[in-house]
């Protein structure tokens, strides 16, 4: 990353995966409560901002299917503008490099790098917790980015508890195909039940000389996306026959992890050429995890 007093440039927007997933119930309002642990990859969107001084908020690259107006950069900067009474305002320019549909956050992470930058940039110097309330205004998913570090989420994916996970490199595959995240919620065959766990029962399961998931949990929609999407159900299969893998989120984006990052690219070397993918290693902290208090 480089910077300016105006620009902000080659912000890391990280993907994030889902160790496990489980969902364990359904509040009055349909939003679902679950449980999961994030990990942060050194791999994602990359952002690029300069300061304007005429409040005008424009994005300067087009993202196909996804108008300006709806653009969670976007709708994050706005957000922090109108809350901050700010004068200024920021071009913003990205470097799409996370597939949407696929369950790694990405657009939940630019939000969380938009207001990160623009915290910084802006000079309004809020807290963490401040802009985690705000994040949670843009989806269920900011607030852990915001967060900035590998976390136990509880709630509706908002109540964070910070966990120390060993390095790992993750072969992260994802097939041709855009899984919709409010469609999977809704299907009737979802498990809604699943029994409450600690993060005492996840932190005992790790062990940070073996492969993940070392028999812990498992992902609650996997099961009704590879029914409904068959590109992911082969993706799996492949799997099956060399490493442990899991889909992260609602999909489609399917997952190994690796002690070393030649055992992953060894892996990647594997699979069928048609198949996009990526070895990316994990991350502790959010790159402007200090742009926060």
């Amino acid at each position: 990353m480089s910077s300016s007093n105006d620009s902000l440039r080659d912000c890391l927007a990280p993907a994030k995966l889902n160790l496990f997933l489980h969902i364990t119930g359904r509040r009055p309002d349909g939003y679902h409560t679950l449980q999961t642990v994030f990990q942060l990859l050194d791999w994602g969107d990359r952002l690029h901002f300069t300061r304007r001084h005429d409040g005008v908020i424009k994005r300067k690259t087009d993202v196909p299917g996804v108008p300006e107006a709806d653009d969670l950069i976007v709708r994050a900067a706005r957000l922090l503008q109108q809350h901050t009474g700010t004068p200024f305002g920021v071009e913003i320019e990205i470097d799409k490099r996370l597939p949407m549909g696929a369950g790694l956050g990405g657009g939940s992470s630019d939000a969380a790098t938009s207001l990160f930058a623009l915290n910084r940039l802006w000079e309004i110097d809020l807290s963490r917790e401040v802009l985690q309330n705000l994040g949670l205004q843009l989806g269920a998913d900011v607030p852990f980015f915001v967060f900035g570090q590998n976390a136990f989420a509880e709630g509706v994916g908002e109540a964070l508890q910070a966990v120390k996970l060993p390095k790992r490199f993750f072969l992260v595959v994802t097939p041709a195909v855009h899984v919709p995240t409010a469609a999977i919620f809704s299907e009737e065959s979802l498990t809604r039940n699943t029994k409450v766990a600690t993060m005492t029962d996840f932190l005992a399961a790790q062990r940070s000389d073996s492969n993940w998931p070392d028999g812990f949990g498992h992902n609650d929609m996997q099961a009704v996306v590879a029914k409904k999407y068959a590109e992911v159900a082969k993706v799996l299969d492949w799997f099956s026959n060399l490493a442990p893998a899991r889909m992260t989120g609602s999909g489609a984006s399917v997952f190994a992890a690796f002690t070393s990052r030649a055992e992953a690219e060894l892996a990647q070397a594997k699979l069928p050429a048609s198949w996009k993918s990526v070895v990316a290693a994990s991350l502790d902290f959010h790159p402007l995890f200090a742009f926060a208090s």
